[in-house]
């Protein structure tokens, strides 16, 4: 969650259209268009006649102070081509979220205070409950403040069983997880490869690690050692084998210090509002946790002795603000690195020396920082090989008005650049507040799109700032391939263009048919489940790996699929988007090509595995 660095001063800054859905030619934006917004702020805040004293509020609403880095200029090639909205296909999405029998409501337990956690929350996943191949699904909540008594049943989280055909029923008391706790995320993992799925939820306070008992939970976080700080707000979290020892590790992302004083204290307000929630550049940073996997059940926090205590040099306090994590091997080298969003000052790239040890050089490979040389309001991440080539590309969803971030390997994995205008999703993005960020391939063409689930921190936004909406339509990107992104227009997606406060976002195949279906989340409300029902009758092939112990999850492999010229390659990562989970599964589109010419598996472990006999539209189910 971030403020606002820069804004594009609209030619009517009191226009409501919030939603720049359309393609944008680049000729429409120049330099000026990338000044700090507080000038447009202190305009407007001019034209409503407020005393300065009291504008302070909104200033600090709209401008972080955030790192910048040494002055430098990078070119990076706009497509020749400029693909327009009549390009893309339709596809459609249906909101079923009634009809599949989810009834849950997210409880984010505000009452008038605004406390900065109430606009945070909303972690989902999809997971394998007891292994018969159907994604269920969990619903993380938040709850009442313990310090706000109010009557009623608790707020819990919710998990729902899937049929195999997309309709779902509430297991949650029947598995024991009718916790009520303030939870952010979720990781999902068979950690102690027993063959079935556990669960890890980040909270504000203490996290929690339940234990799948063949279907029911048991919570076993302090034998585990994993519980954290009681003072600690964690965010995402993700699962994988950071020392190629085979079983898995955990990584957990933490916030900032805050505490309901520290809120009271620096009691942050919007001009002619009243309290606000403020931005984080006040509040003290933090570390990350990384968990090493004994093997027994239990896990040590190696974190500083792994490198990730991260310093602000000018105060000498913990630097990380951090929301999400990418995990990945990003430079080949056999060991997965993993790449974190930083809300406000600089991402980090924990580059993994295969020692047990990381090194922080996201300046170094071109991930600290956006476009213009500025930290950004970070959120959302995900990766993947999306040209269908050799060269790595993230995404990072970012605060309003600030780009999304693209950051694409340069013909070099150790050197990145951020493309988001040249990819066209720069322009698109820029006034969206991007929370949950993912590719997927949603029409089976055989390239990876991308969807953001959006929506502000504020509630009363609008009454200081025209251009801004709380509640903000999902954005879907579709690929073009070489002619980059192009925003598919709203009246193309169906439910998806619906308003949300958008939070956490994943995607699966919850009915069957081969596409990928999506769910957004969002604060104080029931989550969005979205059947996808594009109808292009494009081929395709979905694999699911099953792994040796103790990583039978296959967390980290890699699965290429050659259909005619292309090559198109997956890696198995649960860990994605925002606070969120998505299936094991991966899924190939095919576009045209009747046939799978060659299926090649990469275990985590460096071995490699041909599949012979694959056929167009199947799941295939691949044993190590």
């Amino acid at each position: 969650m971030s403020e606002p660095l820069r804004q594009e001063e609209p030619e009517d800054p009191t226009s409501p259209s919030p939603t720049p859905l359309a393609a944008v030619a680049e000729d429409d934006y120049v330099p000026e268009d990338d000044a700090i917004i507080g000038v447009v702020f202190k305009r407007s805040l001019m034209a409503l006649g407020v005393l300065a004293v009291v504008a302070g509020g909104i200033y600090l609403l709209a401008n972080r102070e955030r790192e910048a880095a040494p002055e430098q200029v990078i070119e990076a090639a706009a497509p020749e081509t400029v693909l327009t909205t009549d390009t893309v296909p339709a596809i459609y999405f249906t909101d079923v979220t009634a009809q599949a029998g989810i009834s849950f409501v997210h409880a984010n337990g505000a009452y008038g205070d605004k406390l900065l956690p109430e606009t945070m929350g909303g972690g989902v996943a999809f997971f394998d409950l007891e292994g018969d191949g159907d994604p269920d699904l969990l619903l993380v909540n938040s709850s009442e403040w313990p310090h706000h008594e109010v009557t009623g049943r608790p707020a819990t989280m919710a998990l729902y069983r899937n049929d195999g055909e997309g309709r779902f029923s509430d297991v949650t008391a029947a598995t024991g997880l009718d916790l009520s706790f303030y939870g952010m995320g979720v990781a999902t993992a068979d950690y102690d490869a027993d063959g079935d799925t556990d669960l890890f939820i980040t909270a504000v306070g203490k996290n929690h690690l339940l234990r799948n008992d063949g279907g029911t939970f048991r919570d076993v976080t302090a034998e585990a050692g994993v519980a954290g700080g009681v003072e600690e707000w964690s965010s995402s979290a993700g699962f994988f084998d950071v020392d190629n020892d085979g079983d898995l590790d955990l990584f957990v992302a933490n916030y900032v210090r805050w505490s309901k004083e520290i809120d009271f204290e620096l009691d942050f307000r919007l001009t002619g509002v009243g309290r606000a929630f403020g931005p984080p550049q006040n509040y003290e940073g933090t570390y990350p946790y990384l968990y090493r996997n004994e093997g027994d059940g239990s896990f040590t926090d190696i974190s500083e002795a792994a490198g990730l205590h991260v310093d602000n040099p000018a105060t000498g306090a913990p630097m990380a603000k951090s929301l999400a994590l990418g995990p990945v091997d990003v430079d080949g080298d056999g060991w997965i690195d993993v790449l974190v969003a930083n809300d406000t000052v600089r991402n980090f790239f924990f580059h993994n020396l295969g020692d047990g040890t990381f090194e922080e050089v996201g300046e170094d490979f071109g991930f600290a920082y956006d476009r213009n040389g500025n930290a950004t309001g970070a959120m959302g991440i995900d990766s993947a090989y999306y040209r269908n080539d050799h060269n790595l590309g993230f995404m990072i969803g970012n605060f309003a008005n600030e780009m999304s971030s693209v950051y694409m390997a340069q013909d070099d994995p150790a050197f990145f650049v951020d493309e988001a205008i040249g990819e066209g999703i720069g322009a698109p993005s820029r006034l969206m507040l991007t929370f949950g960020l993912f590719l997927f391939d949603v029409d089976l063409d055989g390239r990876l799109d991308v969807l953001q689930a959006n929506g502000h921190i504020e509630d009363e936004i609008q009454k200081v700032d025209p251009s801004q909406f709380y509640r903000q339509p999902a954005q879907l990107f579709w690929n073009g391939g070489d002619e980059g992104f192009v925003p598919v227009a709203p009246e193309a997606t169906g439910d998806l263009a619906r308003d949300l406060v958008g939070r956490g976002a994943a995607f699966a195949d919850i009915d069957a048919d081969g596409d990928l279906d999506a769910i957004l989340t969002q604060i104080a409300g029931p989550p969005l489940l979205l059947r996808n029902d594009q109808e292009l009758g494009h081929h395709w092939l979905r694999v699911r790996l099953e792994g040796q112990a103790p990583n039978r999850d296959a967390i980290g492999a890699w699965v290429e699929v050659t259909a005619g010229d292309t090559m198109q390659r997956r890696q198995v990562m649960p860990t994605r988007s925002y606070l969120s989970q998505v299936e094991r599964t991966v899924t190939f589109g095919l576009g045209d090509a009747d046939r799978v010419d060659a299926v090649k598996v990469t275990w985590p472990d460096g071995s490699e595995q041909t599949v012979d006999g694959v056929e167009v539209d199947q799941l295939r189910v691949v044993t190590q």
